[in-house]
């Protein structure tokens, strides 16, 4: 490992200082790049989380892909996880810490205010990931073509379960699922990188040619990271320096959940006896949220500077810094499951 992967938490830790400070030192800046979207994707965000997957992308062989249904445990633990448990424990423990610990038995949160940020984080616990898994991913030397069939199948679980899952957490009847940023995402965050990788594939033809080629490209990958970190905390530093309270008391849960999906995964995994390079992304898909989407319905459903777009933009924050935590846990533990074996 380099020095960037290495002391890659450092180098988070400081990209979130960077960001706090550019965006009280120069908010105009961060509001211009931060108007820089569509669909509620900003295109700044899409470019840097693009140069992260890319490296990745470049590793599918589609050629394996199809024999992936040979081996079906991963993706049952993924689909479990995701949409049978996940929904249920966010909508637990956020009513338990921000309902209860934190509002009738504290005082820290009014009632009206608490229920709009448990209705952010119920939107954080309805979107598993689609884009960073891929960074986890590499990160802990996944397995690049059942790491893609993993996240495409949620994303196609996503299209049909999202609203009727939120509806009944939410306890509303209409819930307002953007499409066109669930299309875009896809497109942007899966379609392009893996044509991009595809292409890279066919043009440098050998395996060898294929490693060197990105292992002078995987700098840019952490680069992107970092540049993402800086950006996500510039853009909501007026947010984070407004309400500190409130974002450690919304962060507690969200972290709790975080792990929780992540040890029930990975330890599900480890007892079916998948290999490492299926488990650690398949642990990571449910631990990550799919925050463009949840960003966007909070804002359709509740507004703006409502305290439920304020919670999916918490689960934003907290993300990195504790999925790079698991990234290393995972990485650490790596010797306790089976070798893969080829196909």
């Amino acid at each position: 490992m380099g020095i960037f992967e290495r002391y890659l938490s450092v180098w988070v830790a400081l990209a979130m200082v960077a960001g706090l400070v550019g965006g009280t030192l120069f908010p105009s800046l961060f509001a211009t790049l931060g108007g820089w979207e569509y669909a509620s994707i900003n295109f700044v965000i899409a470019v840097l989380i693009w140069l992260m997957i890319y490296p990745m992308m470049m590793q599918i062989d589609f050629t394996a892909v199809k024999n992936i249904h040979r081996r079906p445990k991963g993706l049952i633990v993924t689909l479990t996880v995701n949409w049978l448990i996940k929904p249920f424990t966010m909508a637990l423990l956020a009513i338990l810490f921000i309902r209860y610990f934190f509002g009738s038995f504290t005082g820290f949160i009014s009632p009206e205010l608490g229920d709009e940020y448990i209705a952010g984080m119920i939107l954080l616990g309805v979107a598993p990931c689609t884009a960073m898994v891929f960074v986890w991913s590499q990160l802990t030397r996944g397995d690049a073509n059942y790491t893609l069939v993993q996240v495409a199948v949620n994303d196609l679980v996503m299209v049909v379960a999202f609203a009727p899952i939120a509806a009944f957490l939410l306890g509303v009847t209409d819930v307002i699922v953007p499409w066109s940023t669930l299309f875009v995402s896809v497109v942007l965050f899966i379609v392009i990188p893996l044509l991009a990788g595809l292409i890279t594939r066919k043009v440098l033809r050998s395996e060898q040619a294929l490693q060197t080629f990105g292992h002078r490209v995987k700098p840019l990958s952490v680069l992107g990271l970092i540049l993402t970190v800086v950006l996500l905390f510039g853009f909501q530093a007026p947010r984070i320096l407004a309400n500190p309270v409130d974002i450690v008391l919304i962060a507690i849960p969200l972290i709790i959940q975080t792990v929780l999906i992540f040890a029930i995964a990975y330890y599900w995994m480890y007892k079916w006896k998948e290999p490492h390079s299926v488990a650690a992304p398949g642990g990571m898909i449910g631990a990550s949220n799919f925050f463009e989407l949840t960003v966007a319905v909070a804002i359709s459903l509740f507004g703006l500077s409502s305290g439920a777009a304020l919670a999916t933009v918490v689960g934003v924050l907290v993300e990195v810094p504790i999925m790079l935590a698991l990234v290393a846990y995972a990485n650490r533990t790596r010797d306790r499951f089976p070798v893969a074996h080829a196909g």
